[in-house]
């Protein structure tokens, strides 16, 4: 059975940084693209980042520049690196499998707080 955790989160000062990290139990994490999505209060999960396999990574335009998605399958571990960050970045963050999330893969993900 797959298992996702992810840590990192905290509270943070505009403009400052956090790493996120994903530790997946399980077979499925180096053959899968992984995503990094955030749910704000009110709104709708997102999608913020995602890698694949191979590495190649995208991002959404409201992170570009800002955020950096890696992964490690050797540790089975994908990482979001998140600077410059803005009040607007709060949220709880996720990690999943991307394109097609699983439903039964979402953790508690971690808090993310962006406030002077």
């Amino acid at each position: 059975q797959v298992q996702l955790v992810e840590s990192g989160g905290g509270l943070v000062q505009p403009g400052g940084s956090l790493r996120l990290s994903c530790a997946a139990s399980g077979s499925i994490f180096s053959i899968s693209a992984m995503g990094w999505y955030r749910q704000a209060p009110g709104k709708e999960r997102e999608l913020v980042a995602r890698v694949t396999s191979g590495g190649s990574v995208d991002y959404a335009d409201s992170v570009k520049g800002r955020f950096t998605i890696s992964r490690d399958n050797a540790k089975n571990t994908v990482y979001l690196q998140m600077n410059s960050l803005k009040p607007e970045d709060t949220a709880i963050y996720y990690c999943n499998i991307y394109p097609y999330p699983f439903p039964g893969y979402w953790g508690q993900g971690t808090q993310v707080t962006v406030s002077s």
